[in-house]
């Protein structure tokens, strides 16, 4: 971990161009996203950064062996401490590149870990970047350290040779997860608790995702009066909020805000936080903040429509897009793209920061809810007096008659709705 207390660690950045034909991101957007996480970590200066390109990656440094020279020139003359690869490296990239250069190396997953280390503030939040961190680490055990090649004496019951070093790591490791994961499961049954709660408020949950520094928080700040920490940084915050709205119609909404997502997110860290992110599966309406003035706008959105994937995102929960951040751009180029977002369905633009274009945003919230309400009949037992309570509870309602089997209910809800009421 980088020692946040030190004055200043002078840190330079690189991204690898290996010009592949899946690299979404072009390198010159890559490097300057890898720049702002530096900068997004207290405790750094950056002093430099670069696009290196990589023909064919090596087993043993990554970079050609010119090249190696060459970035060790470029660091020792910027005085760099620190550099950042904004990529993957293996253990032994990693152990022979700091031997060569004499710096500390952290590639692209260590990074946004240590990021989110510095950032988490709720009990849940610092339970699962532990989590995330100890999954990482556990991986790179592998480096042959001298104290790892070292073998503990066993306890005698079996002959042969006792436990390496590295292996007693790895299972200090796996006894660590296996504790953080009783107590992470202990704070995930109180939200569970809380979410359950919530089910009993007839209101319906708006879920705002998208790609990190988009402006969910600022948006969530200005429709909620909220103080939520919104700065033009990656990953400004990471806990989960949720705030009650009131539209215009008097209808309520809770407003939830979630941690931004970002290109290549470590596989530990959407582990980690799928627990917080469930928040998004069992929304009602999910608004999509996009920053259309970013120059890869399509490729972030594509990022983020990833993530939902991966995450299970069901179908049946509607998505607006929206297009934040209008104030950025020329005041013809911002016209021409509202216009446009007028003539499609499902598409906003606003900025979060003016406020324009938001009377618009929370009308299409409140006819998209009201157009996702379906209505059906229910049959119920004389017996079935919780389910009957929960119906009234939801608000959901609409005529009550009795027959000779039961009693029969006209409703009129959403498919959360719904599906919460099968699991009663």
């Amino acid at each position: 971990m980088i020692p946040h207390e030190a004055a200043s660690t002078r840190a330079f950045v690189i991204h690898p161009d290996m010009r592949r034909d899946d690299t979404r991101h072009a390198p010159i957007y890559a490097l300057g996203e890898a720049t702002s996480l530096a900068h997004a970590l207290p405790g750094l200066e950056v002093v430099g950064s670069e696009v290196v390109r990589l023909a064919t990656p090596q087993p043993k440094t990554l970079f050609g062996s010119g090249k190696v020279d060459e970035l060790k020139a470029l660091f020792a003359a910027t005085e760099a401490e620190l550099v950042l690869i904004d990529g993957p490296v293996s253990p032994k990239q990693q152990r022979n590149l700091e031997k060569a250069w004499d710096v500390k190396i952290l590639d692209r997953t260590g990074l946004i870990l240590e990021i989110f280390s510095d950032r988490a503030r709720t009990r849940e939040g610092v339970l699962q970047v532990e989590m995330a961190a100890l999954s990482y680490q556990r991986t790179r055990l592998v480096r042959a350290w001298t104290h790892l090649e070292r073998q503990r004496g066993g306890l005698g019951f079996v002959g042969g040779p006792g436990e390496t070093q590295i292996e007693a790591d790895r299972r200090a490791i796996d006894e660590q997860l296996t504790s953080l994961k009783r107590q992470l499961e202990k704070v995930v049954r109180t939200r569970e608790l809380h979410r359950a709660g919530r089910a009993k408020v007839p209101f319906p949950i708006v879920a705002l995702v998208g790609y990190t520094n988009a402006g969910k928080s600022t948006l969530f700040n200005r429709l909620t009066g909220a103080d939520v920490l919104a700065k033009d940084m990656l990953f400004a915050t990471l806990d989960p909020t949720m705030r009650r709205v009131k539209l215009d119609t008097g209808a309520e909404v809770i407003l939830s805000d979630t941690v931004g997502f970002i290109s290549n997110l470590p596989t530990q860290l959407v582990a980690s936080f799928r627990a917080t992110l469930e928040e998004v599966l069992e929304a009602d309406l999910i608004l999509h903040v996009r920053d259309i003035s970013h120059p890869e706008t399509e490729e972030q959105k594509a990022d983020v429509e990833d993530i939902l994937s991966d995450l299970g995102m069901p179908d049946t929960i509607p998505v607006l897009e929206v297009w934040n951040k209008i104030d950025l751009l020329g005041e013809e180029k911002a016209q021409a793209l509202a216009l446009r977002a007028e003539r499609e369905d499902g598409i906003l633009a606003i900025s979060s920061l003016t406020g324009a274009g938001l009377p618009r945003l929370l009308e299409s919230v409140t006819t998209t809810l009201a157009s996702e309400r379906h209505e059906t009949t229910l049959s119920l037992a004389f017996s079935a007096g919780r389910e009957r309570a929960w119906l009234f509870r939801e608000g959901v309602v609409q005529a009550e008659r009795q027959t000779e089997d039961g009693i029969e209910f006209d409703v009129l809800w959403t498919a959360r709705q719904s599906a919460r009421f099968r699991d009663l």
